[in-house]
């Protein structure tokens, strides 16, 4: 399995704006590839795409185009075990010390959100409408991140489904935050309310 990731994901995992990933997507520093899950009809980011991202976000030096390609590329021939636990050239004298900017499980953690989201997550059109549902259950990962959001507990969705497991309402309330549900909203939040 190729772990690939929405721009969405890549900015919650990377603690950054979605305004720089596209951004990196259109300097074409970062490019999508076809996803091979949920729905093969997404173009995806690279695993690479997270660490990248993070740097980014914190890095208080401009780097030019050239320099950020460089650090992308770098980036992508690691394997995920050293990808974020080891200093990084960029520029001969300019190396960046990942695992104090960022953190060195980052990638770790992304590609175990990408399991995870192989594992529980699944969408179907016959299933709630096309609504990703947690596996095997009609709970959608929206009504899951609703109960947190309004005051309920992991525990409490874990007492009431008790074959759901914690990683699971874990992973379907990261995807809820991560893909928004599209439409207009339920409510009127451009009504002030008194």
């Amino acid at each position: 399995m190729v772990a690939c990731f929405t721009t969405y994901e890549v900015a919650e995992l990377a603690n950054a704006s979605v305004r720089l990933v596209n951004k990196a997507i259109e300097e074409k520093i970062l490019s999508r590839i076809p996803s091979g899950s949920i729905n093969a009809q997404t173009k995806m980011l690279p695993l690479h795409a997270i660490p990248y991202v993070a740097i980014m976000a914190k890095l208080a030096l401009t780097l030019s185009r050239e320099t950020k390609s460089t650090l992308a590329k770098n980036l992508s021939n690691l394997p995920v075990n050293r990808m974020t636990s080891q200093p990084l050239n960029i520029e001969p004298s300019v190396t960046i010390d990942v695992p104090t900017l960022i953190g060195s499980n980052l990638a770790e953690r992304a590609e175990n959100y990408a399991r995870a989201k192989q594992t529980y997550i699944d969408v179907y059109p016959d299933i709630m409408g096309g609504a990703p549902v947690i596996r095997g259950t009609r709970m959608t990962v929206y009504s899951v991140q609703g109960r947190l959001d309004n005051g309920d507990r992991i525990e409490d969705i874990l007492e009431e489904n008790p074959h759901i497991t914690r990683d699971a309402v874990e992973t379907a309330a990261f995807y809820a935050r991560t893909h928004p549900m599209r439409g207009r909203p339920n409510s009127r939040p451009w009504v002030k309310t008194a």
